[in-house]
């Protein structure tokens, strides 16, 4: 039989229930005897009659043996006074007026609505899975394979987080291998490295590569406005795991629930606190959860309560890194499989030019250049789309509708000069990729550098070098034009100077003066999640020192900045005129105006 009719069919029964139901409860007068009126004038003359109740034409009444009767009278002048004439107790009410549609809807109209508030009721509860019922059910979702496609062919810059991971897989799939030698399988993995890394691409390669069932899951799912449901849904979910063991369960920004315990706002019966603690529990409590792996990943591991990291629950902590040089070039293959390229596209250059790139940084440039090349109706993706792309996501998209007056453009061009004249004299510094004039993003003008290399530790030279090219913008305003016409367009640059004096001093201990101590401790509040305050751990007058010597670097920097402009104050006029002509100049155009050696012709595209 059809579902949909079977449950139409009951429905309609229950309707009726009610129904008849209804009108049992809600007959207001006995049963009542119908009588002709000449029966009714011969009772009313017995004394028979002892109480009636007129309405327009109708008669109700009661016998004298108590049974209620009812009758109709016609226009009879002669019923009143012998009714009276005999005793009988009269009430008069006034006819109905009402259709009997409005009858019946005045009778029936509140059970109507409670009948459908009802099934409405049923029925949320009925098709949704009885969602009312189920706060504390765990909200993890079961991947199938159809439903994932990525494996470990699809995820490229993070070989050695595969390779730990891959050592996972195969345990499951031969867990012989490795017990025969007496090792055991790892209660948890713990992916953590920046936002954009591919964490979470690694879990669904591993869902794509396992032949395991693979529960997935984010931190935020725990999270409910009623009390204990947070725990409830971890006993659910490790529930649901041991049944379908082994599996893998992953856990999507555990930093939700992962944080520091007794360190917040909140107090120890702290919703959070419940959920964690119960985590902890199933990770590796009283009762064993074997066979059922918890893969998290992070990019704030630094706040994760110290219980949850020790081994014995995560028992593998697997940093997933920005990705290198090579890293880099395997990601852009993988992200360039269904793009048709063009000859020119040198995928090793695109990689040397990205250093810092994460994962999503490189699919984004990616897609840019393909839409980009689309834009122009072009057949391949070629290296200048992968250029303007690459432009696009470091500086920003071109404002070509923004109104700029030839005062404030030529301000610009002598500000982003003096950046390119001081980075090109000092020795040590990143090369310039690219200057520009043309308004991007949140900047009149960018002077752009990219380093020739990964880094990773950088040198009190290299520091202090890159605080004169800070202040290199400022200076060549202050030369050119004077002191009182100095913009508010160095207003990043002194910033990002100061805040790096200020960490030379206070965190790294690179000032002679202060020496190898850092100063200041960093606070924050476990919801608030940021760090919001930094605890003063160091007198006033220590606090004047911090002052004084971050002001005497910021000082040496922009006056070595100002002698080396005022040294080369013909080059700073050629190179601010060269960008006031082509608004665009990359680094061989800035090396040659430098050395003297001319205006190079523009390249063709």
């Amino acid at each position: 039989m059809n579902p949909h009719l079977k449950n139409l069919a009951l429905w309609l029964v229950i309707g009726l229930i009610v129904v008849l139901v209804f009108n049992i409860f809600n007959q207001s007068q006995p049963m009542q005897r119908e009588l002709i009126f000449s029966e009714f004038m011969s009772k009313v003359e017995r004394n028979e009659v002892t109480e009636v109740t007129l309405k327009g034409n109708e008669i109700y009444g009661r016998l004298s043996d108590g049974t209620g009767f009812r009758s109709y009278s016609p226009e009879d002048r002669d019923m009143l006074p012998l009714l009276r004439k005999q005793g009988v107790k009269i009430t008069a009410k006034p006819a109905d007026g009402q259709p009997w549609y409005m009858t019946f809807l005045i009778s029936w109209l509140p059970m109507l609505v409670f009948l459908g508030i009802w099934i409405f009721f049923m029925r949320q509860m009925q098709g949704g899975g009885a969602k009312a019922l189920s706060f504390g059910k765990s909200r993890a979702r079961l991947l199938s394979d159809k439903q994932n496609k990525v494996t470990f062919a699809d995820v490229a810059g993070v070989d050695e987080a595969k390779d730990e991971l891959q050592e996972i897989i195969e345990f499951l799939k031969d867990p012989q291998k490795f017990q025969k030698l007496g090792g055991r399988i790892p209660k948890g993995v713990l992916l953590m490295g920046p936002p954009g890394t591919g964490k979470t691409l690694l879990a669904r390669a591993i869902a794509g590569e396992a032949n395991v069932p693979f529960f997935s899951i984010s931190g935020s799912d725990f999270v409910e406005m009623f009390v204990g449901v947070g725990a409830s849904r971890v006993r659910d979910l490790f529930e649901q795991g041991k049944k379908h063991a082994p599996c893998i369960i992953f856990m999507d920004e555990i930093d939700a629930v992962g944080r520091h315990r007794g360190a917040g706002l909140g107090g120890g019966h702290d919703e959070r606190e419940q959920t964690l603690n119960q985590l902890l529990v199933e990770m590796d409590g009283f009762e064993s959860n074997d066979g059922v792996i918890l893969i998290a990943a992070t990019n704030r591991p630094d706040v994760l309560d110290p219980a949850l990291l020790r081994p014995g629950r995560f028992d593998r902590q697997v940093v997933v890194a920005r990705p290198d040089v090579k890293g880099r070039e395997g990601i852009l293959k993988v992200h360039t499989r269904k793009i048709p390229l063009g000859p020119d596209v040198n995928l090793q250059v695109m990689a040397r030019g990205t250093p810092g790139f994460s994962g999503a940084d490189l699919s984004n440039l990616v897609n840019e250049a393909a839409l980009l090349a689309a834009r122009q109706n072009k057949k391949f993706v070629e290296m200048p789309d992968f250029e303007s792309a690459k432009d696009k996501v470091l500086m920003g998209a071109e404002r070509k509708s923004l109104v700029v007056s030839a005062k404030e453009r030529r301000v610009t061009a002598f500000h982003e000069a003096g950046h390119a004249l001081v980075a090109k004299l000092l020795p040590g510094t990143d090369p310039i990729h690219k200057v520009t004039i043309i308004p991007r993003g949140r900047a009149l003008g960018v002077t752009q550098q990219l380093p020739t290399e990964d880094k990773h530790n950088y040198s009190k030279e290299f520091l202090l070098n890159d605080i004169a090219i800070l202040y290199g913008g400022r200076v060549a305003e202050e030369v050119v034009f004077g002191l009182p016409e100095v913009t508010t367009g160095a207003m990043n640059d002194i910033d990002r100077a100061t805040e790096l004096a200020r960490k030379m001093v206070c965190e790294w201990g690179m000032s002679e003066q202060m020496g190898p101590l850092q100063f200041g401790k960093r606070e924050e509040m476990v919801f608030l999640g940021r760090e919001i305050a930094q605890h003063q751990d160091y007198s006033e007058h220590t606090a004047m020192e911090i002052d004084r010597e971050v002001r005497c670097i910021i000082m040496q920097n922009y006056e070595r900045a100002k002698e080396l402009v005022s040294g080369r104050l013909q080059t700073l006029h050629i190179l601010a005129e060269a960008l006031l002509e082509r608004e665009v100049l990359d680094g061989s155009e800035i090396e040659s105006l430098v050395s003297g050696l001319g205006t190079p012709e523009p390249a063709t595209v």
